[in-house]
């Protein structure tokens, strides 16, 4: 057959990743979720360990959403309303009215003018770079931003691409400097960056920005995916520009990690959202999120503005902080903040497998991250702490991690 040879060739390249120890392997496939019960939060049951409960400390759901009645509900009575799926892209006839709620909510939650819906923030990240970018625009990135970001940079019409040191404020300017000449400039960055929990500076980048937009005719924007920060961080939830207390031109955010649903979302102004609209093509050519998931995605941005939400990140919060004093009381070295991905620095490919596979005989579910993920030596554990873990259960994984060798 004339894939043979390609086939060939990708199973040598795939032994060498596994030789190499940085292939991701099979996937963990869950069964059953058993719900929190007494003092101790959700388990989970995976395929091929029998009737074994797992701890989940590798999930988004930052505040234990995905399970939540009222969640469950609203997707289901929108379901039953207007059926599973959208049946067409927006502007033909899958824009219905949950969506239309939907963006309103979220643009008043971020004290916006206009929002729009998207069917990942992944695509939304890409949407907006290739949407506003021209080839008389710079577009200069934190060099550790996420791979939506990096990938979306290499699909946006553009005059040059440039990275500056990881939240280096100098390094920032310094390309902005350079990049003076260009007809505009986007300065892009995630909120919180997703392998370190450690988070961007908005309020001086922000500052930044405003002090070169007279230099670029078409403006000097700054966009900022929250994706990790949105609903989970922040005292009421509102993510990295509550934290810092910055804003973004663009903010990118997603309804998949905290909000427990499926999907993302931009807000801005609202001749950006219209623009994109006419011209973003990963939001004009695919399907959005079904009128269900848009429906539970509103169930939770209510959820999280009332007072459960605010109980609900105080708690992570609290959470939070105990598995990292716990982290630091056992010895292990770990990167501080404030924000519930908390990374427990291995530096090496072989223990930070061992250690993974270590924490699963036990009974935890954590991620290992290694080059080229990460960088060489900062090869890590992702932790992620979300509200439906109880004191006991951080306890229990601590306890665990005070017995690997």
């Amino acid at each position: 057959m004339p894939i043979e040879k390609l086939a060939k060739e990708l199973e040598a390249q795939l032994g060498e990743l596994d030789r190499a120890g940085t292939g991701k392997g099979a996937e963990q496939v869950v069964v059953a979720v058993k719900p929190p019960e007494g003092s101790r939060g959700p388990r989970f049951l995976l395929d091929g360990f029998d009737h074994r409960e797992f701890i989940r400390m590798n999930s988004n759901s930052y505040l234990g959403l995905s399970l939540r009645r009222e969640l469950l509900d609203a997707e289901e009575r929108a379901a039953h309303a207007y059926g599973l799926g959208p049946g067409a892209v927006r502007f033909i006839s899958g824009t219905y009215e949950p969506h239309i709620h939907l963006e309103r909510s979220l643009a008043d939650f971020h004290g916006r003018p206009a929002c729009m819906a998207a069917g990942s923030a992944y695509t939304a990240v890409a949407g907006v770079l290739f949407s506003l970018g021209s080839p008389e625009t710079v577009i200069i990135s934190d060099e550790l931003n996420h791979n939506c970001i990096v990938n979306g940079m290499k699909l946006a019409p553009h005059k040059a691409r440039r990275v500056y040191a990881h939240l280096d404020m100098g390094a920032l300017e310094q390309r902005l400097e350079e990049s003076i000449g260009a007809e505009g400039a986007l300065v892009i960055t995630d909120g919180v960056f997703s392998m370190r929990g450690d988070h961007a500076p908005v309020d001086r980048i922000a500052e930044i920005c405003r002090k070169y937009e007279p230099r670029f005719s078409r403006g000097c924007v700054l966009i900022v995916d929250d994706s990790h920060g949105v609903g989970g961080f922040g005292t009421t939830g509102r993510g990295t520009e509550e934290v810092t207390a910055g804003r973004a031109d663009v903010l990118v955010g997603t309804l998949g990690k905290a909000m427990g649903v499926n999907g993302g979302y931009i807000c801005a102004e609202p001749p950006v959202i219209r623009w994109l609209r006419e011209k973003n093509p990963f939001y004009i050519y695919s399907n959005p999120i079904a009128p269900g998931e848009a429906a539970a995605a509103l169930a939770a941005l209510e959820l999280i503005r009332g007072r459960e939400g605010l109980a609900l990140l105080s708690h992570l919060r609290e959470m939070t902080q105990r598995f990292r004093d716990g982290l630091v009381r056992l010895g292990f070295e770990t990167i501080p903040g404030a924000h519930p991905v908390v990374p427990l620095l291995v530096r090496d490919t072989d223990r930070t497998r061992a250690l993974v596979q270590f924490l699963r005989e036990n009974g935890v579910l954590a991620t290992g991250l290694n080059h080229p993920v990460v960088p060489r030596g900062e090869q890590l554990i992702r932790f992620q702490v979300s509200a439906d873990h109880s004191a006991g259960d951080i306890d229990e994984v601590l306890a665990v991690l005070s017995r690997f060798k």
